[in-house]
């Protein structure tokens, strides 16, 4: 990824793309990055406005969660994104906001299902929401236990394929190979989880789309034989 300078720069630039999007407020969310030659990670100062933040800001941090650059404290959040990045070695970027769409799907411990084309275009089926976390786990290491519930629950999902996912009663993660696509992937999810309420609104009867629809949208963009696009 560069130099840890040009990695600052790019975390601060997406946690930024996350507030131009309207996708963040005041100070919730954040985005990190990872240096996988070096094992550092870029995050998000914890508790400080966007509208304050600069690259010089971000936090650098070990896979230990040991401070090694920076002088405010990191994200909050920071445990939930290093076991992430300890269990999924192929991704480059996380990022969690609390977008009023998804976040009510999360909020409602409901995953979002597939109800129509432009879903399909991103996700071959719903997108997953975590199981509760009980007291214990919240009164013990909360950060890391919410790490854990996105692993289990994606015990038989690819975190290559479902790029999202929703955290029961809090909010969504998104991923990808850079942080610049943990961001277009939150992006998405929102207009998903939005287009998703409107749906059941106007019917509340809708089933889930055909699978053959599904396949047909979501390979034709990801798939081997993909078409979509320019190459």
């Amino acid at each position: 990824m560069g130099s840890l300078k040009e990695l600052k720069e790019r975390v601060w630039q997406s946690n930024m793309d996350l507030y131009r999007m309207n996708l963040v407020v005041h100070t919730f969310g954040n985005v990190s990055g990872i240096d996988r030659s070096r094992g550092l990670i870029a995050i998000k100062p914890s508790g400080i406005p966007y509208s304050e933040l600069t690259a010089d800001k971000m936090v650098v941090v070990d896979l230990a969660d040991k401070i090694m650059k920076g002088r405010y404290k990191p994200s909050s959040d920071t445990r939930s994104h290093l076991l992430l990045y300890k269990a999924y070695t192929q991704i480059g970027g996380i990022a969690h906001t609390h977008s009023p769409y998804a976040t009510a799907w999360a909020q409602a411990n409901r995953a979002i299902p597939c109800l129509g084309t432009t879903h399909a275009d991103h996700v071959q089926g719903e997108i997953p929401c975590t199981a509760k976390l009980s007291d214990k786990q919240i009164k013990g290491d909360y950060e890391t236990e919410t790490a854990n519930q996105i692993i289990k629950r994606f015990y038989r999902l690819s975190p290559d394929e479902v790029e999202m996912v929703l955290i029961a009663d809090h909010g969504p993660f998104t991923w990808g190979k850079t942080p610049e696509q943990a961001v277009y992937n939150s992006l998405m999810l929102e207009e998903i989880a939005k287009i998703a309420l409107w749906t059941i609104v106007i019917n509340p009867d809708i089933s889930p789309l055909r699978k053959a629809l599904i396949d047909k949208h979501y390979l034709r963009k990801h798939g081997k034989n993909a078409y979509y696009g320019q190459r």
